[in-house]
């Protein structure tokens, strides 16, 4: 890639709203651009034209069914440079002026969804029980005991050309990595379908839920009070 090729690729993040669209779309999901521009508060025509640069350029990915746009972040190694971008962001010391702003980010640090992975508190603190139990070794690639808990768990685990068993992605909340890659994803879909946590809002967050605090307890030790929400 030449430096002028890399100067427009990183120009696509040097936008607030377009930063926004891809902090939203770290949920893995597929957006319409309409749902694009109400989460960034800019008009739909805004959005489009934001939405059609980023395409173009390679950071996102487009399908269409019908009459509707849908997009995406292209793909996991995407995801990952725009949590890495979010990492590296010094903390900010701004107050959320709205008792709703303030719920919504403390969900987000509490639980949330990196792309296809867990994140936020949650994340980092199944990371750390499956660090501690050995599950991981410390290299952060998985063990033979870990594959084998991943199995009795009913977990299938495929290898993949293009994308590691298992990598630390550094939280932007936390400051310390949690799992991703094929495990992290696997390990993230079967707390959705298992119930152990569930979407707030449809979107990034993540709750909770009773089954998954007592499992978690249960499968890694890790105590529930580190996951309920701090009383007000």
């Amino acid at each position: 890639m030449s430096a002028q090729g890399l100067a427009s690729f990183a120009a696509l993040l040097a936008d607030p709203t377009r930063a926004a669209f891809c902090l939203a779309l770290l949920d893995g999901r597929a957006w319409t651009a309409g749902e694009l521009a109400r989460t960034a508060g800019v008009a739909a025509s805004t959005a489009s034209e934001h939405l059609s640069k980023m395409v173009e350029g390679g950071l996102l990915a487009e399908e269409r069914q019908g009459r509707h746009r849908y997009v995406r972040l292209r793909d996991a190694a995407t995801a990952q440079l725009v949590e890495d971008l979010a990492a590296r962001v010094s903390p900010s010391a701004a107050t959320h002026t709205t008792l709703r702003a303030a719920s919504a980010a403390s969900a987000l640090a509490r639980a949330r969804t990196c792309y296809d992975h867990l994140a936020g508190r949650l994340g980092v603190s199944v990371t750390d029980a499956l660090l501690s139990h050995g599950l991981l070794d410390p290299g952060f690639s998985l063990s033979a005991p870990g594959a084998a808990w991943f199995e009795k768990l009913g977990i299938a685990l495929t290898a993949s050309r293009t994308r590691p068993m298992a990598r630390p992605c550094l939280d932007w909340t936390e400051r310390r990595p949690h799992l991703a890659g094929t495990a992290g994803a696997a390990l993230c879909r079967h707390a959705l379908e298992a119930g152990w946590v569930t979407r707030i809002g449809g979107q990034r967050a993540l709750k909770v839920t009773d089954s998954g605090l007592s499992s978690l307890a249960l499968l890694l030790d890790i105590p529930s009070d580190t996951l309920r929400p701090s009383p007000n």
